[in-house]
């Protein structure tokens, strides 16, 4: 499998890549990330690495020093041990969400080597009538699919980036009340 899309013949002439450690690494609320734009790519003439460069020395003024040396570390040795470990208690979470979900026989997609799942709203419910009901009747908070567009209503968005015990007791909540 290739390590960069760059490796797939081709691609240089027509793909962007990102990255970003948010999911692998935790940093969903620090932002780090990079794109590679190759010199290649051009649309009517335009190259869009030039571009890419015009647009984020506009508006970015780049990641915080210690952002980076946090990045910096994921690439060590026990950075990656870490990340390793946390990965597969992410993991985990997600398998006891999926196994609950799956038990009770609610509709669902994720959690098998996803950190996300997704719900199908009971009774019809809208994403936020869901997301009401499971405040108030169950205590617990997760993300109505309306958010993510027209096409995420009548869904919602439970994660598995959480408290062991904290995730186990949310699902016995989810499906007592199904």
């Amino acid at each position: 499998m290739p390590r960069s899309i760059f490796e797939i013949e081709g691609a240089r002439t027509c793909a962007i890549e990102f990255c970003s450690f948010s999911k692998t690494a935790g940093f969903t609320g620090t932002r780090c990330g990079y794109t590679v734009v190759p010199q290649q790519l051009e649309f009517d003439g335009t190259k869009m690495n030039s571009l890419w460069n015009r647009r984020q020395c506009t508006k970015f003024n780049g990641v915080p020093y210690i952002i980076q040396k946090g990045a910096q570390a994921v690439f060590s040795e026990e950075g990656f041990k870490q990340i390793m470990e946390n990965i597969a208690y992410y993991k985990e979470n997600a398998r006891i969400i999926h196994e609950g979900l799956e038990k009770k026989g609610i509709w669902h997609i994720g959690g098998v080597n996803s950190p996300y799942i997704w719900l199908k709203c009971p009774d019809k419910m809208t994403s936020w009538e869901y997301f009401d009901h499971l405040l108030t009747k169950a205590n617990v908070v997760g993300t109505p699919g309306a958010g993510f567009g027209n096409m995420g209503e009548g869904y919602f968005r439970l994660t598995a980036f959480g408290d062991r015990q904290k995730t186990i007791e949310a699902v016995k909540r989810i499906i007592s009340l199904s």
